[in-house]
């Protein structure tokens, strides 16, 4: 792809999708970001700020609509807007797991089928959606996040066979821990359930942990732009951890890669 590329990237108030925003701009191409508020967004140098909730349908079509009007064509898209949760499986009630999926995987959903007619007319696009090492690992009390990205890995994979006949290709990047608002933030499910006390306040401890010496979303967002503009794999994992855990969980027997997961959350 030429640097003259018109990229969107969803969620750039913060973290990783502003640093994403930053490095597009960085790389020549005209670039979109999606905020919830303008009024209530910092302003990011050479980024279009785009009003945009992605759990609401007719947002997103206005948004989508706007920038088709204003650029003509949308060449890349980074489906990065999300949410996290805390809490047992057991814990997490229906209607937060609800919340978390319509973020998580029915906003990039929505953003697709908003985005596909204007890359279909065009033959080419290129669909970069943010995962993370849980949609291919667990993490107790994470479970539905973990489900989430799960399937967010599932869609992309399916997705990228039904459109690569019209010059589109999907890719995945999967980072690990990053030091971010969100992570450091991550809201916890309502119910306590008294049996689960200790043992997830010892994982949100290993939580808070890891993000802290985590790497800055910077380079996560390297990874981003490379899974945008170069040449095309399905998975993209941020050097460091991220790498590494891939790889174990490729190679390396269930049993240790188990205990190892165990071990990082603090309940080995």
């Amino acid at each position: 792809m030429s640097n003259s590329n018109v990229v969107l990237v969803t969620g750039v108030s913060s973290g990783i999708g502003r640093a994403a925003a930053e490095q597009f701009v960085k790389q020549g191409c005209r670039v979109f970001g999606s905020v919830r508020s303008i009024a209530n967004a910092s302003p990011l140098a050479g980024v279009e700020l785009v009003e945009m909730d992605v759990r609401e349908e007719t947002s997103v079509r206005l948004g989508i609509q706007s920038i088709i009007d204003q650029a003509k064509r949308i060449d890349v898209l980074v489906n990065n807007a999300g949410t996290t949760l805390i809490g047992a499986v057991e814990e997490t009630a229906v209607s937060e797991a609800v919340a978390l999926f319509d973020s998580n995987v029915f906003g990039i959903l929505r953003m697709v089928q908003a985005v596909l007619p204007h890359m279909r007319a065009q033959r080419s696009g290129r669909i970069v959606n943010v995962s993370s090492v849980l949609g291919f690992l667990p993490a107790p009390y994470m479970g539905l996040y973990s489900a989430s990205k799960h399937a967010v890995e599932g869609l992309s994979e399916t997705l990228d066979h039904e459109v690569r006949k019209f010059g589109i290709r999907v890719a995945l990047v999967e980072p690990s821990f990053t030091k971010t608002n969100l992570d450091l933030n991550a809201p916890q499910a309502a119910l306590r359930i008294a049996a689960y006390d200790s043992e997830r306040a010892t994982v949100s401890q290993a939580i808070q942990m890891n993000v802290h010496k985590a790497p800055a979303p910077e380079s996560v967002a390297a990874t981003i732009v490379e899974a945008a503009l170069g040449g095309w794999k399905m998975r993209h994992t941020p050097s460091g951890e991220a790498t590494l855990l891939r790889r174990l969980r490729r190679f390396m027997p269930a049993g240790p890669v188990d205990s190892g997961l165990r071990k990082t959350f603090g309940i080995g």
